[in-house]
């Protein structure tokens, strides 16, 4: 196998990679502007440059000096190359480009929403000056609304040119170009075309300086007080890999975390902005009863007691077949195991479906490989792959539906389950729920409130830990990133209580990793690491990234 050395380092290496990709794979820092693994390699901003001596072969392979700086993202890797990292023209170098790129840089670390996050500012402490020798006047560059979801600060600009490659490489869109030359460049919009695309967003991350800022998590909060959380894209059928950046039990924004097989370096605006429904003022908060066309809150046991006894006097008076359960394609695989399990335990005949799958328009494929799904639910594969390893037939929302509509169905009580991004309006679910005893299972207010008998409220994706698997069919955990709102509780832990109130199973704590034993027969130590079940084969076998 191929090595370079760098700085003493041996680093082996296959296929064709660059010194700065070698340096990056063993964890060897090489200051780095312009560089970005999933875009073009422009070389322009001079600050990874070093010193290189190669192998010459018209002199028996003798090492020998380049005779110049190389840019070492741009160089390719050479069999026994050596890299000089820390020799006085690379530091030179490095102290004189970070020189040049603060001269006009405006000296307000205290109040850039990059600070704390800011290549800028670490590769100024790193490999900059002491002090400035600049004493002219810098040049101030205007703030810009450059779209719905962006806001442009030139003048903290580095001309780095990521968010014009990203434009025009992998959106395809090309809404952001370099204008005008020297010290008066700049980037910016079309005129009459913002930046408007479904990825738009992912020009804030991959900015190494706090020159394209994100509105919705402008002056919000110090990045050094949130914590990440490594999760899966809940309200799409993507499943992008995410992080949950989050403070005392808020949100505050998500991010997307490399994954190449599934979403490379992007998400899409959707799944970045799509978790505000976790603080909607109108989640519900408390379990309730509806007596004679009044809801009234109550408490958990009560609650749990209420459905347990009428569930099962209803089972014993209409007999196996009276229940049906439609089990939303929100929750997670765990949860719609065990939500199908106690619903079996009570009624052995009960009608077992998944809710609807909604969809919006067609997926979207974009020139970087990115893909924006239609189909707007997050587990719709793994609660059926779910469902049915414990349930013989597992039927599609409408043909539950049209069961329903039927004089002989013979169902009597509904469990339904929600949790979806906004709240739904289904007509033919609300008349089927009238005439019948219903359970709710729900975040969001909806006209199914009104009909069902009991009202639970439940836990969002980002409050609980579980699996989901995308259109491709690959299932990956998630972790839960905050507390569960006040008086809601997972699913899974709704299943356990509800099996305990009616004497089913004793009362337990819900535990994703322990249902996901029962499901697949196999243990995950950690879900901290993207993990998925590769479905190729009948069985189901865990593999880890």
């Amino acid at each position: 196998m191929p090595k370079i050395t760098i700085d003493g380092q041996t680093c082996e290496f296959e296929g064709k990679k660059t010194i700065l990709q070698v340096a990056n794979d063993n964890g060897i820092e090489i200051p780095q502007y312009c560089y970005h693994e999933g875009l073009s390699i422009v070389a322009s901003c001079r600050i990874c440059l070093a010193e290189v001596a190669q192998p010459n072969p018209r002199k028996d392979n003798a090492l020998e000096l380049i005779p110049k700086l190389v840019p070492t993202c741009q160089t390719p890797a050479v069999d026994g190359a050596e890299v000089y990292l820390k020799s006085p023209k690379t530091i030179a170098n490095q102290k004189s480009v970070m020189e040049f790129l603060l001269i006009n840089h405006p000296l307000d670390c205290p109040v850039c929403d990059q600070a704390g996050e800011c290549h800028l500012q670490d590769y100024s402490y790193n490999y900059g000056r002491a002090e400035s020798r600049f004493e002219e006047t810098k040049i101030k560059q205007p703030k810009k609304d450059i779209g719905p979801n962006v806001l442009l600060y030139s003048d903290r600009c580095i001309m780095c040119s990521r968010c014009v490659r990203f434009t025009r490489e992998i959106t395809g869109t090309n809404e952001i170009g370099i204008f005008g030359r020297g010290s008066s460049e700049q980037i910016d919009v079309f005129p009459g075309k913002p930046l408007d695309n479904e990825l738009s967003g992912n020009v804030v991350d991959i900015c190494p300086v706090g020159a394209l800022l994100d509105k919705d998590f402008l002056m919000s909060m110090r990045v050094w007080n949130l914590t990440k959380t490594p999760s899966i894209d809940g309200v799409t059928a993507s499943g992008d890999n995410i992080s949950i950046e989050h403070n005392q039990g808020r949100i505050y924004r998500v991010k997307p975390r490399t994954n190449i097989d599934v979403n490379k370096w992007w998400i899409s605006d959707e799944i970045r902005y799509g978790w505000r429904f976790v603080h909607d003022e109108e989640r519900l908060k408390a379990p309730a009863l509806n007596k004679e066309g009044n809801a009234a809150s109550t408490d958990w046991h009560t609650a749990t007691n209420e459905v347990a006894r009428q569930l099962k006097d209803l089972v014993k008076y209409k007999g196996d077949g009276s229940l049906g359960l439609l089990v939303s394609p929100m929750l997670a695989s765990e949860e719609a195991f065990l939500l199908a399990q106690w619903a079996l335990k009570i009624d052995p005949g009960a009608v077992i479906a998944i809710g609807p799958v909604p969809f919006v328009g067609e997926d979207k494929h974009f020139p970087g490989g990115y893909t924006v799904r239609a189909e707007k639910a997050p587990n719709a594969r793994g609660v059926r792959r779910a469902l049915e390893k414990i349930a013989q037939t597992v039927l599609d929302h409408d043909e539950f539906l049209d069961l329903l509509d039927t004089e002989d169905s013979g169902i009597t009580g509904l469990i339904i389950t929600g949790n979806t991004p906004s709240p739904r309006h289904d007509d033919r679910l609300v008349a089927a729920a009238r005439d019948r005893y219903t359970l709710l299972i729900d975040t969001l207010p909806s006209p199914l409130i009104e009909v069902a008998d009991v009202v639970l409220p439940a836990a969002t994706w980002a409050e609980k830990d579980g699996c989901f698997e995308n259109v491709n069919g690959r299932i990956q955990s998630f972790e839960r990133a905050i507390e569960p709102l006040e008086g809601t509780r997972p699913e899974g832990q709704i299943a356990h209580d509800l099996m305990a109130a009616a004497s089913l199973a004793p009362a337990t704590q819900y535990n994703a990793v322990r249902t996901r034993e029962q499901i697949a027969g196999e243990f995950v130590e950690s879900i901290h690491t993207p993990v998925y079940f590769d479905n190729r084969e009948t069985d189901l076998q865990y593999v880890t990234l």
